[in-house]
């Protein structure tokens, strides 16, 4: 019985040398594809970074003071991180206005298009019924948001659906539509007479504005947009209908042979998708403007495009990367204070972000110890 002992005894630390590897082969081969969303996006942020302070070093600037105060424009105090939470909400909006067509498949980018019509048809709305009580003044602006952001990305869908226009390019295209029929009814049958210096509509007043978080300036909005990517992804992965999406994303083809509808896919995701991005514009004119003007085109849309993509089109993961990326922008002023650098130098490294992360896609799959590999 001794010898057994010492048997067992001596053999079980070679037992686990040699299980060891297989099971962490097995890990990796289980959860690789989780560690690759999130390893390959942070280094292509990091080069990123990295480039930016490389670019910001030749004009005389140390990078590492540029690195410090980012980081106390966007999570350095508690003002910092409402500034960066109330930038954050409108790209949680529109980075869905990118990431749910994307499961079928189609890139949309003209988030920024849906806002504008959004905040443009949410402000119509609260100037239509000035006699409302604000609650339901509120409900009727999100409801004309979400409606009117909703068809101008259906239309984008529905052109791609029936006339096989690339999505891609109508989306862009109707963001310049969106933003000239703005600008036509806010500098003309819209416009406030008092308005002078900007054109504007006329304000929605201060009763339907939606306020903000108790005990925080951070408005509202950040609650809505956390719902909406909370639902997106429970849409997307846990129901039958996000289900069909994905399977018409990953083969036309064969989601026809089984049965599926993509025309109605393509057109429900496409209005889902605008819907996120017209709230955004509500929330924009509800709970920040106070009424429709040039402002709005503030380019959160095409922020939102960086944030699906950083992302990789999850809903959830969206959450974070849009605080990250609102603090990045949040970080604009302390930089042109401190550093001396314009405030759109943020937009440099938002689009060196960009660039990396495009260029990072061809990696996935290609790592081989995140495969279990030796």
């Amino acid at each position: 019985m001794s010898s057994d002992v010492v048997g067992s005894d001596v053999a079980d630390p070679a037992d686990a040398v040699a299980v060891a590897p297989s099971a962490d082969a097995g890990f990796l081969q289980r959860h690789g594809t989780t560690i690759e969303y999130i390893l390959i996006p942070g280094a292509a942020l990091c080069g990123a970074l990295v480039v930016f302070g490389i670019f910001v070093a030749l004009f005389g600037k140390n990078p590492l003071d540029l690195y410090f105060y980012m980081y106390q424009g966007a999570f350095g105090t508690w003002f910092s991180w409402q500034n960066t939470l109330t930038r954050a909400a409108p790209l949680i909006l529109t980075a869905l206005c990118t990431a749910l067509p994307a499961q079928l498949g189609m890139v949309i980018i003209g988030g920024e298009g849906a806002l504008l019509i959004g905040a443009l048809s949410a402000t119509s709305m609260a100037l239509a019924i000035p006699w409302a009580p604000p609650l339901a003044v509120q409900i009727a602006m999100a409801a004309a948001g979400t409606v009117g952001g909703g068809l101008w990305i259906l239309l984008a869908g529905a052109l791609r659906q029936y006339r096989g226009v690339n999505e891609t390019i109508s989306s862009l295209l109707l963001v310049y539509i969106g933003l000239a029929i703005l600008n036509h009814l806010v500098e003309g049958p819209m416009r406030d007479p008092a308005s002078l210096n900007k054109p504007s509509t006329r304000e929605i007043g201060a009763a339907n504005m939606i306020g903000s978080i108790p005990g925080t300036d951070v408005h509202w909005g950040l609650v809505f947009g956390l719902i909406a990517a909370v639902a997106a992804y429970i849409l997307i992965y846990h129901t039958t209908f996000g289900f069909a999406a994905r399977v018409a994303g990953g083969n036309v083809r064969a989601a026809r042979i089984v049965g599926l509808s993509v025309g109605k896919l393509v057109l429900t995701i496409c209005f889902i998708a605008g819907a996120c991005a017209g709230l955004a514009g509500m929330v924009e004119v509800a709970a920040v403007q106070g009424r429709t003007n040039a402002n709005l085109a503030a380019g959160y849309g095409f922020t939102g495009i960086l944030v699906a993509f950083l992302a990789r089109q999850n809903p959830l993961a969206i959450i974070p990367v849009a605080i990250l990326l609102g603090g990045i922008s949040a970080s604009g002023g302390l930089l042109q204070r401190r550093l001396g650098l314009p405030d759109a130098s943020v937009l440099v490294l938002q689009g060196i972000i960009f660039v990396f992360v495009l260029a990072s896609d061809a990696m996935y799959g290609r790592i081989g110890f995140l495969k279990g590999k030796s």
